[in-house]
């Protein structure tokens, strides 16, 4: 594992990993932390629980993700599969349920990320929009339409 970090992070990982609920867990690799961490907080509205230039955990709504650099996965089984992909992720959807997503395509749009779909009312009961974040992963804020 390659570390550029040169702080004392805010806890041990090992003590972070025992903390983590049971459950499903996000964890995206980016190829740039500073912009995917910007993102996370200038657009999707999360808190930043903690980021440095190797790993970052994210709350959102609830929920916390992590964002790992790729250089920090160097000896990880998943290096094999980003290796020359141009976007990652491709056919997930990182769906953000409760979100607002007319005020989350505002901000990508106010900071030059890239709208695949507007804020539209869907069929399914949700008011949805497609977001592309760095590194090419789909976000996908929705909140349910009133009955």
């Amino acid at each position: 594992m390659a570390m550029k970090r040169t702080k004392t992070p805010w806890m041990k990982a090992e003590d972070f990993g025992r903390s983590l609920p049971r459950g499903i867990g996000v964890n995206l690799l980016v190829s740039d932390m500073a912009a995917m961490v910007a993102f996370c907080g200038d657009v999707l509205g999360a808190r930043i629980v903690y980021a440095d230039e190797d790993f970052a955990a994210i709350e959102l709504l609830g929920s916390v993700f992590m964002l790992h650099a790729d250089h920090s996965y160097l000896d990880n089984p998943m290096t094999g599969s980003i290796a020359g992909a141009e976007t990652r992720g491709a056919g997930i959807e990182l769906r953000l349920h409760g979100a607002a997503p007319d005020a989350i395509e505002a901000a990508a749009l106010e900071h030059g990320h890239i709208v695949l779909a507007g804020a539209v009312d869907k069929p399914h009961g949700l008011r949805e929009c497609y977001i592309v974040g760095p590194d090419g992963y789909v976000f996908v804020p929705s909140a349910p339409l009133a009955g």
